[in-house]
């Protein structure tokens, strides 16, 4: 069934009404009519299933609602995932799976090793796509909001912004590590709240120097090890969201 996403002001009383992009979609690409059905998601954590009602031109979907409910496919805990900038495309691969996987904001930035570096000019242009990106991620996968892409920040402004996370997780290939299984076992009870915040750190493919390393540390970030193999930088985020969901979603 094809989902849409609204602000809580688009619900008056019994209807949903979608503008704009949305009813053009429906009207033209999806050539849904009268009496078909929809979910709508208020970006609150609330899903209305529905009929559409009404069309006014390409401009307006007036739906009709059926059925609310409090959407399930929220993960308990809210995950951020701070990608180090990679090269080429694959920062579009890193948000749309983390998307899929659970994560509720992306925030790229830069480090020590980046190959890629912002270009102040073109950050604005580069976040709306990204978060385009972040929205057809989340239709496709049944997400009940759409997780937020900020523009791309410093390293010391990451670690300020991880620092803040109840579990702080500083994905790190070198010596010294703590395993992410135990950990995650650990923090088990902390990652079943609802309130609970999660940071996941991954570098670039050169990954992190050792400054950085000692300085995430400092701000109390733990250096997690992820096995014994050595992963690829858009592989790694997805690798520990979906470890994050099998103790929190699927470990009974």
């Amino acid at each position: 069934m094809p989902r849409f996403f609204v602000q809580r002001e688009q619900v008056i009383e019994n209807t949903v009404h979608l503008y704009g992009e949305d009813a053009h979609h429906i009207a033209r690409s999806l050539r849904m009519a009268v009496g078909d059905e929809l979910i709508v998601c208020d970006m609150q954590g609330m899903e209305y299933e529905g009929r559409i009602e009404a069309f006014v031109e390409d401009r307006e979907v007036v739906v009709r609602v059926e059925r609310i409910q409090q959407s399930e496919r929220e993960p308990s805990c809210r995950i951020t995932v701070f990608q180090a900038l990679p090269k080429g495309d694959k920062l579009d691969t890193v948000i749309q799976k983390a998307v899929e996987c659970g994560a509720s904001e992306i925030v790229p930035f830069e480090s020590e090793r980046c190959v890629v570096r912002m270009k102040q000019e073109a950050e604005a242009r580069k976040t709306e796509r990204r978060q385009r990106i972040a929205a057809e991620a989340a239709k496709q996968s049944g997400r009940s909001v759409i997780p937020q892409v900020l523009p791309t920040m410093s390293f010391d402004e990451m670690l300020s912004c991880a620092a803040e996370c109840d579990l702080k997780l500083f994905c790190y290939e070198g010596d010294g590590t703590e395993l992410l299984g135990r950990v995650l076992r650990e923090e088990r009870e902390t990652l079943l709240k609802t309130s609970a915040t999660v940071a996941v750190v991954i570098g670039s493919e050169g990954g992190f120097s050792l400054d950085e390393v000692a300085k995430a540390k400092e701000h109390g970030l733990r250096a997690i090890g992820l096995g014994k193999r050595i992963l690829r930088t858009e592989t790694a985020s997805g690798f520990v969201l979906s470890c994050l969901v099998y103790v929190t979603e699927l470990d009974g």
